[in-house]
């Protein structure tokens, strides 16, 4: 009986299955209505759009990159439009390379253009300087992207300074600059280990001026001082170092600069509070230590190294000018340049020539000659013979005076060339030396 009742159960729980799997497999699913369905409803361009950003999340940069340009191009009023055009400039800014990255800030630029008063315009600015600051060279090389990161941060500071990326631009400023400034001290420093002041001086007078947050503006104001010093100059060298007091009241170089006022007889200046709070932030900033391993391994990176930048501080927000410099003109003129409003114009005579109307020359042989010509109208009342000898006489000696003046031009010449020659040799001679870095 327990076997038979074992036997039923068994049995009853076969058919049951079966029935449900036949259930299984032959239900049909019940027909979906495609027009209420939800992925209908979405608008076409908002689909291009999700699927496009969805290539471009999963690295399928060039296929989202062409339904964006679709989705431009067949729907020009599409609300999506700006968002768009700026994933467009993302792709590529995300795919690196150079010349993806000159794409990215072509198109970070005219989402500017077209799309000034969006707030996504202060991030394309943003992503133009970070752009040019990853693609930075180090002090020793070119520093076009540099200058450029530096234009660019600057532009973004002056137009949104109150954006909260603000701060992190400020910073990667002071970094731009840093390296900026840290190639113009490296010239001048062989420069002057060679010697030459003027050169020296030429670099440095403008970095400590357009970059006072500069880890190394006090050595190069004691460079400063130190070279107008040796050239006699005293009162331009007290200034110097009363700067170094003044402006780095904890510079390694501050004690040396007071006992240097105190020789030249001049007054020891009092240190700037805010200065000093600056500095004492300054050092109380953690930075990487400087060992042996991380300047080699520094060594392998393209990148400059930035852990010297300030962190405090507001960095320099003008623009780059040309302090002093010669400029090419029309007309046979050389324009000198002093960094202010007026220019000095240098005028280009040919010997035996007359000197250019409006001259400070010219209008002395202005003087000159109408006094003459008054001269020989009285003598011509007095002997017209006379007058004409002598207009013999001298314009024989206006062409030996012609003759003369070739000579010692080409002499000047030889001369120069002789002077260049030497010069050559001794830059050759000043390359062998051994530089600090």
């Amino acid at each position: 009986m327990r076997r038979l009742a074992l036997l039923f159960v068994c049995a009853l729980t076969l058919v049951t299955a079966s029935q449900c799997t036949a259930q299984v497999i032959f239900h049909k699913k019940k027909p979906v209505d495609k027009s209420t369905d939800t992925s209908n409803t979405v608008e076409p361009d908002k689909q291009l759009y999700d699927k496009a950003m969805n290539d471009i999340k999963h690295g399928r940069y060039e296929v989202g990159r062409l339904g964006l340009q679709t989705l431009i191009n067949t729907y020009p009023d599409s609300e999506y439009l700006a968002k768009a055009k700026l994933a467009i400039a993302d792709s590529f800014y995300k795919e690196g390379g150079t010349s993806n990255i000159t794409q990215a800030i072509n198109g970070y630029k005219d989402f500017i253009v077209f799309f000034p008063f969006l707030p996504e315009a202060a991030y394309a600015q943003m992503q133009v300087a970070m752009a040019n600051y990853n693609e930075m060279a180090k002090p020793d090389r070119d520093n076009t992207h540099a200058k450029a990161a530096e234009e660019e941060f600057q532009t973004f500071l002056l137009k949104y300074p109150k954006d909260p990326l603000a701060p992190q631009a400020e910073q990667r400023l002071r970094e731009v600059q840093e390296v900026l400034a840290e190639s113009q001290f490296r010239v001048a420093y062989y420069y002057y280990l060679k010697g030459d002041r003027r050169a020296a001086a030429g670099r440095l007078m403008p970095l400590v001026k357009r970059y006072p947050l500069y880890s190394k503006s006090d050595t190069a104001l004691w460079m400063l001082g130190d070279i107008f010093e040796k050239s006699e100059r005293k009162d331009l060298a007290g200034s110097y170092y009363a700067q170094i007091v003044k402006n780095y009241p904890l510079s390694v170089h501050d004690a040396a600069a007071k006992d240097k006022l105190k020789a030249f007889g001049m007054p020891v200046p009092q240190p700037d509070p805010k200065s000093l709070e600056w500095m004492t932030a300054e050092q109380n900033t953690p930075r990487p230590k400087e060992s042996v391993v991380h300047k080699s391994m520094g060594m392998l990176h393209s990148a400059p190294d930035v852990h010297a930048a300030a962190a405090h501080g507001l960095p320099n927000l003008e623009p780059e000018t040309a302090d002093q410099g010669d400029v090419l003109a029309g007309g046979n003129k050389s324009s000198l340049t002093t960094g202010g409003s007026t220019s000095a114009v240098v005028e280009v005579v040919k010997p035996g020539e007359a000197a250019p109307a409006g001259s400070a020359a010219g209008a002395a042989s202005e003087d000159t000659s109408g006094d003459a010509t008054a001269g020989t109208a009285s003598g011509a009342d007095a002997n017209a013979g006379s007058t004409s000898s002598s207009g013999q006489d001298a314009s024989a000696s206006s062409d030996s005076s012609k003759t003369d003046n070739t000579q010692p031009t080409t002499a000047d010449s030889s001369q120069s060339q002789n002077q260049n020659s030497k010069e050559s040799s001794s830059k050759k001679k000043g390359l062998k030396k051994i530089l600090p870095w």
